[in-house]
């Protein structure tokens, strides 16, 4: 049968046929299969692609980016809070200046807001002195510390003793990365087949591969298996994949509010010190120039069905958040906005655990590449990471 994807929407063309599946051969049909096409699977397709390879992208889902790439504050991360030599903080720092120049380069639309991480209590300047000598372990070097003059200075509405402001963080249309991306794997080569979930993987031989799907069987040399919520339950359908080395799997739903009428008197984004699972209720500004509040930390059950409502309830918890840096919040003001689900690999009351990839030197299986837990900073690294994961294959 044919092998055929759509492009996004915004693009003219909606479907082409490019290669012959299901044919006799002692060649495998394709060299690499991406699994997943979300923000890190389209970086990783276009890696590949751009260096001559032949590419096949997999999504479950019926359009492209539709989970956890779509679902996000749309923040350039400046790559501070990761613990140094982290894959985290390796893979934001190269890939907030890489996405920073791959936007401009392509049009993309973006914006260099900065941020403010404020304290609103004295017992919370030990933290930003943490986070700021972290951040320069990790080579952000455009960060100042703020008095609470400063502060008020830079935003008049925020109320806090003491703060960082961070100029290289901002802002992308992630539909409109996520475009770009594809539109470069696809004038490399690559294929994208939507509406085709991965139902197993065998390991046939040292860098053979058959990939089963809902219509298809695909022998390909590699597998990246780039699935994001679903990279878990691929990896538990690869054969010869031995279950050690799939990470512990963990969900943590966030949701955000918006703010009726819209604007809010910020040019910045605006943070408050981290806590646990996240990086607090936190201001994100839209390309518009609309405020959008959250994310809050819901855990969920790994296995549990996707449910991206967001209860208009837990706006209750949202207003003292807020209000702790921005008093002058109004009642009644904040709106159901969207939620977001993050992979993780790490659960409730542990730290964070770093960016994932499982590959061959891990698993010894030539050619397959795992990754788990890509959450934030993902957005920002998605071009970092396709780097080292390309480098694996």
């Amino acid at each position: 049968m044919k092998l055929r994807y759509r492009k996004l929407a915004a693009d003219a063309e909606c479907f082409r046929t490019r290669l012959n599946l299901g044919e006799v051969s002692n060649s495998p049909d394709i060299e690499v299969v991406v699994v997943g096409a979300g923000v890190v699977g389209l970086a990783v397709a276009r890696e590949l692609a751009t260096r001559g390879r032949s590419v096949a992208i997999l999504e479950a889902a019926d359009d492209v980016g539709t989970e956890t790439s779509s679902r996000n504050s749309e923040v350039i991360h400046s790559g501070i809070y990761y613990p140094t030599g982290s894959l985290k903080a390796r893979a934001c720092v190269a890939g907030r200046d890489s996405l920073y120049r791959y936007c401009a380069e392509r049009g993309i639309a973006h914006r260099r807001t900065g941020k403010l991480i404020v304290a609103t209590s004295d017992d919370q300047h030990g933290a930003l002195d943490v986070i700021a000598e972290r951040a320069r372990r990790n080579g952000v070097d455009d960060l100042r510390r703020l008095s609470a003059a400063d502060v008020g200075a830079v935003e008049p509405a925020l109320r806090a003793t003491s703060g960082l402001l961070c100029p290289s963080t901002g802002i992308v249309d992630s539909h409109g990365l996520m475009r770009a991306l594809l539109r470069d794997a696809l004038d490399a080569g690559a294929d994208v087949v939507l509406r085709s979930p991965v139902s197993a993987v065998t390991v046939d031989d040292p860098g053979a591969f058959t990939v089963a799907t809902n219509a298809d069987r695909i022998t390909c040399s590699a597998v990246i298996n780039c699935a994001g919520l679903g990279a878990w339950s691929v990896a538990r359908a690869t054969k010869g994949l031995p279950a050690q080395h799939i990470p512990e799997q963990h969900c943590a739903k966030g949701n955000y509010f918006g703010l009726a009428g819209g604007t809010a008197p910020f040019e910045h984004l605006v943070y408050p010190v981290p806590v646990d699972g996240g990086l607090g209720v936190h201001l994100t500004l839209d390309l518009t120039g609309s405020a959008r509040f959250g994310p809050d930390v819901e855990w969920l059950d790994a296995d549990a069905p996707l449910d991206y409502s967001v209860n208009p309830h837990r706006a209750d918890g949202f207003y003292a958040a807020i209000r702790r840096y921005w008093p002058a919040l109004p009642d009644a003001a904040l709106v159901p906005a969207m939620a977001g689900i993050r992979p993780k690999c790490s659960g409730p009351g542990r730290p964070a655990a770093d960016f994932t990839i499982v590959g061959p030197a891990i698993h010894g299986i030539a050619g397959l590449v795992g990754m788990f837990g890509i959450e934030s900073p993902g957005l920002t690294s998605c071009l970092a990471l396709a780097r080292e994961v390309a480098a694996l294959v």
